[in-house]
């Protein structure tokens, strides 16, 4: 099956009551644009301290934006960190709190997730995957990696995110790099919550209220 097939196969998983039962302390992955706005970055530092209150573990990127957003509450809710980088020195200077036990980084993709990039690449900025340079498929091979680990057999048990339009599947040319993240979710069928979306946000609060 095609990735567009997969992700079809998987799209429209809008809030539900079953969507926000995930057992506590399984991993869930935090991601969203860049250029989110201070009132949403606000928004995702208090889900995540929420959700670590809970005990769930957070899978991120680091990229600025929303990536740190949820990186700093997780971190001031007491929870446990795991950082997909596309190389070692991407964005140190962001992090902190690494040698306390409580940041579990992984340094760059595996040959395994660069392959999983390519299968997944949309091509919605006109590129073919042969044209991006290092940097940007090693950005997008790190994506398979939030949201199914390290090893890319242990998905996520949900996915929290910010992205302009509020989409879930990774369509919209507007969500960016997250998009990937989303189309592989999309493809096994977990839940995404894209607090864009009014009831995505609700369902989120009522979660960690």
């Amino acid at each position: 099956m095609s990735p567009d097939a997969e992700a079809e196969a998987g799209a429209g998983a809008g809030p539900a009551s079953s969507r926000t039962q995930a057992q506590a302390g399984a991993p869930y992955a935090g991601i969203g644009a860049r250029e989110a706005p201070q009132a949403v970055l606000e928004q995702l530092e208090e889900i995540a301290q929420g959700l670590a209150r809970l005990g769930h573990v957070l899978r991120t990127g680091m990229s600025p934006g929303a990536d740190q957003a949820f990186y700093r509450g997780a971190l001031a809710g007491g929870g446990r960190v795991e950082l997909y980088l596309p190389c070692p020195d991407f964005q140190a200077g962001a992090r902190a709190d690494e040698g306390q036990g409580r940041v579990r980084v992984v340094p760059q993709p595996t040959a395994g997730a660069v392959a999983l990039a390519r299968r997944f690449h949309a091509r919605l900025d006109g590129r073919p995957w042969e044209e991006l340079d290092a940097c940007e498929q090693a950005l997008l091979a790190r994506d398979g990696h939030e949201v199914l680990g390290e090893n890319l057999d242990s998905p996520v048990a949900f996915v929290v995110c910010w992205t302009p339009g509020g989409g879930r599947e990774g369509r919209d040319p507007r969500s960016g790099g997250t998009g990937q993240a989303l189309r592989i979710a999309a493809a096994r069928s977990l839940p995404v919550f894209n607090i864009a979306n009014r009831d995505d946000l609700e369902a989120v609060r009522h979660r960690v209220a």
